[in-house]
């Protein structure tokens, strides 16, 4: 490691002398006999810039040398001293190879030469110029001695040479600069995993610097905005608005549809016998209505089911006082579930009554009522209408899992990212469109053409639903205009409203005596106390169909 160069160090400056080169390596580094490793390195600086390194090591028979030699120094806290090293070759007995990160260099018994070539040891320091080169290092036997020379196109100016482990700045046993100019050093006892940093200054402008630093894969760096990070965001961007136009296209029809003004919406029809009769846009029905405005299968949507089924004379209600006094309710069988019905209604009205003919809320509650097959019947149900393309539901879910898996392989290229090559905003990048997915899931399941129409529709529903007054209905069709919007004023949170609007109503109008459908009223035929008692039973079912936890509650 080139660090602390001035600390504890013999730093020779000479007069600069004219030097017509010499041999690669010194005269000077010839060792005496030995049973131990012996390597010779002979250096010398190129016009270019580049260090040419010959190096003779000696291994004894019967012992193997390897040394892997790191490209990639310390050179601060956050940055590294980078070279690069080619051409790397044995004479002799064993191989060399090299990559970005080490040059590996394995050896035989016998006398070998290792020569390469290394970019990047000239650095610009002011007064001169550095050449420096970690000579020794890696090496997994002890040297029992090692030499250098060097050969430069100036006359060097100063030496430094230091040994031992990577970070000590204890200087190597001799470092000069000898007759002619010729910088020399040798070292005694070089055990494994130390290093020999060899360094000589060079009149500015004697050779071109190619010094090499980079920043460490460390977290400052790692989350450092890159040329290819900031490819990767702008691509990111890109695609996140093409996300967000195909969303807004399909989105936009329901934003017109809710927005827009409100036109005519024919609900009330006359029949060919003049009489006049509820007809809901689209043939949509009540738990339908709701699904189709808020996406989700709700209490409300079911509980509005519920009465429309009695309306439709399927069902019949009934109010039953306990002997403690507590109000309770009777759903009785009155039609059995035939064809008309949707799938969904069916689901709905085998989870009330089962097999069973009639069934008291006390009861269900006890019981529990399971609506899953009524969500899962009444999505299909508005993907069978045409109303969305695909169920809200797993839409939303596919998307949400989508968005989650994203963020979470995010996460994971994050932590590699910055672990290895950095860039690790790329990572983010990638977690911040999981979670823009996962987030964006509830949106996905747009509506058709034929949904947003409906949902424009829907609103003049509404309209109808606190803008009629019973004068606009002759008196022999109030009764059943008021039962069969009766469920649509429940699921569009009208039911007040409309109770109120038709609390004055006479049942006996229609030549028919009571409410048909809600058993007190039919027997004492006052509307008035059916608008009392029916917001009880509404209560009392929703609670009872929220129970199970299948389905929202839109209460709070």
């Amino acid at each position: 490691m080139f660090t602390n160069w001035g600390l504890a160090v013999a730093t020779l400056t000479f007069s600069v002398l004219t030097s017509s080169g010499g041999a690669l390596l010194s005269p000077h580094a010839a060792a005496a006999p030995s049973d131990g490793v012996q390597s010779q390195i002979g250096l010398k600086v190129e016009r270019d810039g580049k260090l040419t390194v010959s190096e003779r090591i000696t291994v004894p028979a019967g012992k193997s040398a390897n040394r892997t030699a790191p490209l990639r120094l310390a050179a601060g806290t956050d940055t590294e001293r980078v070279y690069t090293v080619t051409q790397a070759k044995v004479t002799g007995n064993g191989s060399a190879s090299v990559d970005d990160q080490n040059l590996t260099v394995h050896l035989g018994a016998g006398e070998s030469t290792v020569s390469y070539v290394v970019d990047g040891a000239v650095a610009d320091q002011g007064t001169h110029e550095d050449v420096r080169w970690q000579v020794a290092s890696g090496w997994d036997v002890t040297i029992d001695r090692l030499t250098v020379s060097v050969v430069t196109p100036a006359e060097p100016q100063s030496i430094t040479c230091l040994a031992g482990d990577p970070d000590s700045t204890t200087a190597c046993g001799l470092s000069q600069i000898g007759e002619g100019g010729v910088p020399t050093a040798e070292q005694d006892t070089l055990t494994p995993g130390q290093r020999v940093d060899f360094a000589i200054g060079l009149p500015n402008g004697t050779v071109p610097v190619n010094e090499r630093v980079e920043q460490t894969n460390g977290l400052a760096s790692a989350f450092a905005l890159t040329p290819e990070t900031g490819i990767g965001l702008a691509a990111l961007v890109v695609i996140l608005l093409a996300g967000l136009g195909l969303l807004w296209y399909a989105r936009g029809r329901d934003a017109k549809a809710l927005a827009g003004d409100v036109g005519p919406v024919q609900v009330l029809a006359k029949d060919a016998g003049g009489h006049v009769a509820f007809a809901s846009p689209d043939g949509v029905l009540p738990g339908q209505v709701g699904t189709v405005i808020d996406e989700h299968v709700d209490v409300v949507d079911v509980t509005a089911t519920v009465i429309d089924l009695a309306v439709r004379n399927y069902l019949w209600i009934d109010e039953m006082p306990s002997e403690q006094g507590v109000v309770d309710w009777r759903i009785v069988r009155r039609n059995p579930a035939d064809d008309a019905l949707t799938a969904y209604e069916k689901a709905v009205y085998k989870s009330l009554l089962g097999d069973a003919d009639q069934v008291q809320l006390s009861q269900l509650r006890g019981r529990g009522v399971n609506l899953a097959a009524v969500r899962s019947a009444l999505y299909s149900d508005v993907v069978a209408k045409d109303w969305f393309a695909r169920r809200p539901d797993t839409e939303r879910s596919r998307w949400w899992w989508g968005g989650v898996t994203v963020a979470a392989l995010g996460i994971v290229l994050t932590v590699v990212l910055a672990l290895t090559i950095g860039h690790a905003l790329l990572g983010l990048a990638v977690v911040v469109a999981g979670a823009a997915l996962a987030a964006g899931a509830r949106s996905m399941p747009a509506r058709t053409r034929r949904g947003s129409a409906l949902l424009h529709q829907v609103r003049g529903l509404l309209t109808y639903l606190t803008t009629v007054s019973p004068t606009d209905i002759p008196d022999s069709d109030r009764e059943m205009v008021f039962s069969r919007s009766l469920p649509y004023a429940v699921v569009l949170g009208q039911t007040e409203r409309w109770l109120t609007t038709f609390r004055g109503l006479d049942p006996d109008a229609d030549g028919t005596p009571g409410l048909y459908w809600f058993g007190e009223v039919e027997v004492s035929r006052d509307l008035d106390r059916f608008a009392s008692r029916f917001p009880a039973f509404l209560s009392s079912l929703d609670g009872v169909l929220a129970q199970g936890g299948h389905l929202r509650s839109l209460k709070a």
